[in-house]
Protein backbone atom coordinates (compact mmCIF):
# COMPACT_ATOMS: atom_id res chain seq x y z
CA UNK A 1 0.00 0.00 0.00
CA UNK A 2 1.42 3.55 -1.08
CA UNK A 3 1.76 6.05 1.85
CA UNK A 4 0.28 9.11 2.15
CA UNK A 5 2.91 11.83 2.01
CA UNK A 6 1.41 14.78 0.23
CA UNK A 7 -0.94 14.93 3.42
CA UNK A 8 1.86 14.83 5.99
CA UNK A 9 4.02 18.38 4.39
CA UNK A 10 2.51 21.88 4.83
CA UNK A 11 4.51 24.98 2.83
CA UNK A 12 5.68 27.42 5.08
CA UNK A 13 7.89 30.29 3.78
CA UNK A 14 8.17 28.62 0.38
CA UNK A 15 9.74 25.54 2.67
CA UNK A 16 8.13 22.29 3.18
CA UNK A 17 7.58 21.28 6.72
CA UNK A 18 6.32 18.09 7.99
CA UNK A 19 4.66 17.44 11.19
CA UNK A 20 6.04 15.16 13.37
CA UNK A 21 3.33 15.33 16.06
CA UNK A 22 1.82 11.97 17.49
CA UNK A 23 -1.75 12.78 16.16
CA UNK A 24 -0.19 13.08 12.43
CA UNK A 25 2.23 10.11 12.67
CA UNK A 26 -1.02 7.84 13.13
CA UNK A 27 -2.98 9.90 10.71
CA UNK A 28 -0.68 9.02 8.01
CA UNK A 29 0.31 6.09 8.90
CA UNK A 30 -1.23 3.30 7.30
CA UNK A 31 -3.47 0.60 8.70
CA UNK A 32 -1.26 -1.98 9.11
CA UNK A 33 0.71 0.62 11.12
CA UNK A 34 -2.33 2.03 13.33
CA UNK A 35 -3.37 -1.09 14.15
CA UNK A 36 0.16 -1.47 15.96
CA UNK A 37 -0.14 1.22 17.80
CA UNK A 38 -3.83 0.91 18.68
CA UNK A 39 -2.63 -2.92 20.08
CA UNK A 40 0.37 -0.92 22.03
CA UNK A 41 -1.82 2.27 23.23
CA UNK A 42 -4.19 -0.58 24.53
CA UNK A 43 -1.98 -2.88 26.22
CA UNK A 44 -0.10 0.46 27.79
CA UNK A 45 -3.59 1.79 29.56
CA UNK A 46 -4.60 -1.73 30.67
CA UNK A 47 -0.65 -2.72 31.95
CA UNK A 48 -1.14 0.73 33.80
CA UNK A 49 -4.23 -0.25 34.70
CA UNK A 50 -2.79 -3.28 36.66
CA UNK A 51 -0.13 -1.77 37.82
CA UNK A 52 -2.18 0.83 39.78
CA UNK A 53 -4.48 -1.79 41.00
CA UNK A 54 -2.04 -4.56 42.34
CA UNK A 55 -0.02 -1.20 43.73
CA UNK A 56 -2.92 -0.44 45.68
CA UNK A 57 -3.96 -4.06 46.70
CA UNK A 58 -0.28 -4.83 48.13
CA UNK A 59 -0.58 -1.73 50.36
CA UNK A 60 -3.82 -3.12 51.68
CA UNK A 61 -3.22 -6.14 51.84
CA UNK A 62 0.31 -5.48 53.89
CA UNK A 63 -1.97 -2.85 56.43
CA UNK A 64 -4.76 -5.76 56.55
CA UNK A 65 -2.17 -8.48 57.27
CA UNK A 66 -0.63 -6.46 60.23
CA UNK A 67 -3.68 -5.58 61.74
CA UNK A 68 -5.11 -9.00 62.12
CA UNK A 69 -1.71 -10.07 63.62
CA UNK A 70 -1.73 -7.61 66.05
CA UNK A 71 -5.44 -8.82 67.17
CA UNK A 72 -4.24 -12.82 66.95
CA UNK A 73 -1.31 -11.96 68.99
CA UNK A 74 -2.78 -9.83 71.54
CA UNK A 75 -3.79 -12.91 73.91
CA UNK A 76 -7.00 -12.79 73.49
CA UNK A 77 -9.34 -15.36 72.61
CA UNK A 78 -9.68 -17.49 69.49
CA UNK A 79 -13.32 -17.76 69.41
CA UNK A 80 -13.61 -13.49 69.62
CA UNK A 81 -11.20 -13.13 66.69
CA UNK A 82 -13.46 -15.72 64.83
CA UNK A 83 -16.24 -13.99 66.10
CA UNK A 84 -14.90 -10.88 64.43
CA UNK A 85 -13.93 -12.05 61.14
CA UNK A 86 -15.37 -15.62 60.59
CA UNK A 87 -17.99 -13.92 58.89
CA UNK A 88 -16.68 -12.60 56.87
CA UNK A 89 -12.33 -12.02 56.02
CA UNK A 90 -11.15 -8.88 55.17
CA UNK A 91 -7.92 -10.48 53.84
CA UNK A 92 -6.06 -13.40 53.12
CA UNK A 93 -4.89 -14.43 56.14
CA UNK A 94 -8.05 -13.87 58.21
CA UNK A 95 -9.78 -15.98 55.66
CA UNK A 96 -7.25 -18.52 56.58
CA UNK A 97 -7.75 -18.14 60.07
CA UNK A 98 -11.46 -18.23 59.66
CA UNK A 99 -11.17 -21.49 57.25
CA UNK A 100 -9.16 -23.33 60.27
CA UNK A 101 -11.48 -21.74 63.10
CA UNK A 102 -14.68 -23.43 61.11
CA UNK A 103 -13.46 -26.99 60.25
CA UNK A 104 -12.06 -26.91 64.37
CA UNK A 105 -15.33 -25.55 65.48
CA UNK A 106 -17.54 -27.45 63.55
CA UNK A 107 -15.28 -31.16 64.16
CA UNK A 108 -15.43 -30.44 68.12
CA UNK A 109 -18.65 -29.51 68.34
CA UNK A 110 -19.52 -32.96 67.12
CA UNK A 111 -17.06 -34.79 69.39
CA UNK A 112 -14.69 -35.71 66.82
CA UNK A 113 -11.74 -34.79 68.73
CA UNK A 114 -11.95 -37.37 71.70
CA UNK A 115 -9.71 -40.63 69.80
CA UNK A 116 -6.07 -40.02 68.95
CA UNK A 117 -6.89 -40.85 65.28
CA UNK A 118 -9.64 -38.75 64.77
CA UNK A 119 -7.54 -35.52 66.47
CA UNK A 120 -5.03 -36.87 64.41
CA UNK A 121 -7.85 -36.78 61.53
CA UNK A 122 -9.12 -33.26 62.52
CA UNK A 123 -5.54 -31.80 62.22
CA UNK A 124 -4.92 -33.00 58.76
CA UNK A 125 -8.29 -31.56 57.28
CA UNK A 126 -7.39 -28.17 59.12
CA UNK A 127 -4.18 -28.14 57.57
CA UNK A 128 -5.97 -29.05 54.31
CA UNK A 129 -8.41 -26.64 54.50
CA UNK A 130 -5.88 -23.64 55.43
CA UNK A 131 -3.46 -24.94 52.19
CA UNK A 132 -7.41 -24.77 49.93
CA UNK A 133 -7.92 -21.03 51.23
CA UNK A 134 -4.67 -20.22 51.13
CA UNK A 135 -4.27 -21.10 47.50
CA UNK A 136 -7.22 -19.55 46.12
CA UNK A 137 -6.83 -16.42 47.50
CA UNK A 138 -3.11 -16.61 46.37
CA UNK A 139 -4.57 -16.99 43.03
CA UNK A 140 -6.79 -14.26 43.26
CA UNK A 141 -3.80 -12.13 44.20
CA UNK A 142 -1.97 -12.91 41.37
CA UNK A 143 -4.59 -12.70 39.19
CA UNK A 144 -3.84 -10.47 35.61
CA UNK A 145 -0.05 -10.89 36.75
CA UNK A 146 0.44 -13.10 33.73
CA UNK A 147 -0.66 -10.13 31.32
CA UNK A 148 2.02 -8.12 32.54
CA UNK A 149 4.42 -10.48 32.29
CA UNK A 150 3.26 -11.17 28.51
CA UNK A 151 2.82 -7.48 27.84
CA UNK A 152 6.52 -7.20 28.85
CA UNK A 153 7.79 -9.69 26.80
CA UNK A 154 5.67 -8.95 22.99
CA UNK A 155 5.77 -5.31 23.36
CA UNK A 156 9.28 -5.37 22.39
CA UNK A 157 8.19 -7.39 19.33
CA UNK A 158 4.85 -5.84 18.56
CA UNK A 159 6.92 -2.62 18.20
CA UNK A 160 9.60 -4.05 16.14
CA UNK A 161 7.33 -5.01 13.58
CA UNK A 162 5.80 -1.69 13.15
CA UNK A 163 9.40 -0.36 12.96
CA UNK A 164 10.11 -3.41 9.96
CA UNK A 165 6.97 -2.36 7.91
CA UNK A 166 7.46 1.82 8.55
CA UNK A 167 10.91 1.33 6.58
CA UNK A 168 9.49 -1.58 3.89
CA UNK A 169 7.00 1.67 3.34
CA UNK A 170 9.89 4.23 3.54
CA UNK A 171 11.57 2.13 0.86
CA UNK A 172 8.49 1.79 -1.41
CA UNK A 173 8.28 5.63 -1.06
CA UNK A 174 11.94 6.11 -1.97
CA UNK A 175 10.91 4.30 -5.10
CA UNK A 176 7.96 5.96 -5.96
CA UNK A 177 9.36 9.44 -5.42
CA UNK A 178 12.91 8.03 -6.96
CA UNK A 179 14.08 10.78 -4.74
CA UNK A 180 16.19 9.73 -1.31
CA UNK A 181 16.27 12.80 0.31
CA UNK A 182 14.94 13.30 4.29
CA UNK A 183 11.82 14.82 2.87
CA UNK A 184 11.04 11.43 1.63
CA UNK A 185 12.70 9.10 3.80
CA UNK A 186 11.57 10.60 7.41
CA UNK A 187 7.90 10.35 7.27
CA UNK A 188 8.89 6.46 6.92
CA UNK A 189 10.99 6.12 9.67
CA UNK A 190 9.66 8.60 12.33
CA UNK A 191 6.58 6.22 11.62
CA UNK A 192 8.87 3.33 12.37
CA UNK A 193 10.45 4.98 15.14
CA UNK A 194 7.54 5.67 17.17
CA UNK A 195 5.95 1.83 17.29
CA UNK A 196 9.57 0.87 18.77
CA UNK A 197 9.32 3.76 21.27
CA UNK A 198 5.48 2.48 21.88
CA UNK A 199 6.88 -0.83 22.28
CA UNK A 200 9.32 -0.14 24.81
CA UNK A 201 6.73 2.10 26.27
CA UNK A 202 4.57 -0.38 27.15
CA UNK A 203 7.28 -3.36 28.17
CA UNK A 204 9.39 -1.20 30.41
CA UNK A 205 6.56 -0.44 33.22
CA UNK A 206 5.02 -3.99 32.64
CA UNK A 207 8.58 -5.90 33.41
CA UNK A 208 9.60 -3.45 36.06
CA UNK A 209 6.09 -3.93 37.74
CA UNK A 210 5.60 -7.70 37.19
CA UNK A 211 9.16 -7.84 38.57
CA UNK A 212 8.01 -5.71 42.35
CA UNK A 213 4.78 -7.54 42.24
CA UNK A 214 6.41 -10.90 41.82
CA UNK A 215 8.43 -10.34 45.09
CA UNK A 216 6.26 -8.67 47.03
CA UNK A 217 3.30 -11.71 46.74
CA UNK A 218 6.36 -13.98 47.04
CA UNK A 219 7.17 -12.61 50.39
CA UNK A 220 3.41 -12.07 51.38
CA UNK A 221 2.80 -15.91 50.71
CA UNK A 222 5.58 -16.79 52.64
CA UNK A 223 3.60 -14.66 55.81
CA UNK A 224 0.66 -16.88 54.97
CA UNK A 225 2.85 -19.89 55.23
CA UNK A 226 4.20 -18.75 58.08
CA UNK A 227 1.11 -18.10 59.82
CA UNK A 228 -0.25 -21.23 58.57
CA UNK A 229 2.12 -22.87 60.44
CA UNK A 230 2.41 -21.37 63.89
CA UNK A 231 -2.02 -21.63 63.92
CA UNK A 232 -1.11 -25.21 63.43
CA UNK A 233 1.03 -26.13 66.01
CA UNK A 234 -1.60 -23.98 68.36
CA UNK A 235 -4.44 -26.04 67.11
CA UNK A 236 -2.34 -29.17 67.48
CA UNK A 237 -1.31 -27.80 71.20
CA UNK A 238 -4.97 -27.19 72.67
CA UNK A 239 -5.37 -30.95 70.94
CA UNK A 240 -2.93 -32.06 72.67
CA UNK A 241 -4.33 -30.43 76.28
CA UNK A 242 -8.09 -31.93 75.36
CA UNK A 243 -7.23 -35.60 75.52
Amino acid sequence: MEPNIIDTVTVTGGAIVTDFSVWSLFLRSDIVIKLVMVVLFVASFWSWTIIIDKWLRVRRLEREARRFEESFWSGGSLDELYESYGAKPRDPMSAVFAAAMTEWRRSTERGLSTTVALRTNLQDRIERVMDVTLGREMERIERYMVFLASAGATAPFIGLFGTVWGIMNSFQAIAVAKDTSLAVIAPGLAEALFTTAMGLIVAIPAVAAYNKFSTDMNRYAQRLDGFAAEFTAILSRQLEEAK
